[in-house]
């Protein structure tokens, strides 16, 4: 399921500070730039009720889900909420199986390669390689040799249109995008123009 959502373009939209009033134009302009995968997090106002709205607006177009989820309380949370994806910050095996028995996507944050491993003996569909900015492109290169080719690696924080090219070059699949794509007071105008150059972007990287 995951990996069909990233193959119509693998960039995740962190929405971190949305509100409900916002969600439902936010989301559209993002899926009209072409991301299909959004992610809510829990420290946001009212987060559930968000992933609830948008869900109800896209359906099954687009994987919408939770960040910032930290215990299985949360994952049944996200689930009854209609989400389908479930991101942490951490590599909490507990978190993952539940995600998983709950028919839900998982992208749990690493930051080892021992914590990477352990995702997924639990079950994981993606690495999230956070934070971006302390790994660095010569760490995912060498992740690259010893994990599952197939596997989506996706680093997250700090990544900008400019900044993704030695990521791709050591083996990303795609990245998490958050403030420089949306942060609370931007318009709905203004992240649709930061979702199109993130797109063209990535396009132009693969072309």
């Amino acid at each position: 399921m995951f990996n069909d959502y990233l193959a119509h373009l693998p960039l995740i939209a962190i929405l971190r500070g949305i509100t409900p009033a916002e969600i439902v134009p936010v989301g559209r302009a993002l899926y009209a730039a072409g991301f299909r995968v959004i992610e809510i997090p829990l420290n946001s106002p009212e987060p559930l009720e968000s992933i609830r709205l948008l869900s109800r607006e896209l359906g099954e177009d687009c994987l919408i889900g939770a960040g910032t989820v930290l215990n299985e309380r949360q994952v049944a949370d996200v689930a009854s909420a209609g989400g389908r994806l479930v991101v942490s910050p951490n590599a909490n095996t507990a978190v993952i199986r539940a995600t998983k028995a709950a028919g839900m996507a998982s992208a749990p944050g690493v930051a080892t390669p021992s914590e990477g491993f352990a995702a997924l003996d639990a079950g994981a569909d993606a690495l999230k390689l956070f934070p971006a900015e302390q790994l660095g492109p010569a760490v995912l290169k060498a992740w690259r040799a010893v994990f599952p080719k197939e596997l989506p690696m996706l680093p997250v924080g700090g990544i900008t249109p400019d900044n993704m090219t030695p990521y791709l070059n050591a083996g990303a699949n795609g990245f998490g995008l958050g403030s420089a794509l949306y942060k609370p007071g931007l318009t709905p105008a203004q992240v649709s123009a930061n979702a199109e150059a993130f797109a063209s972007a990535w396009r132009a990287l693969r072309t």
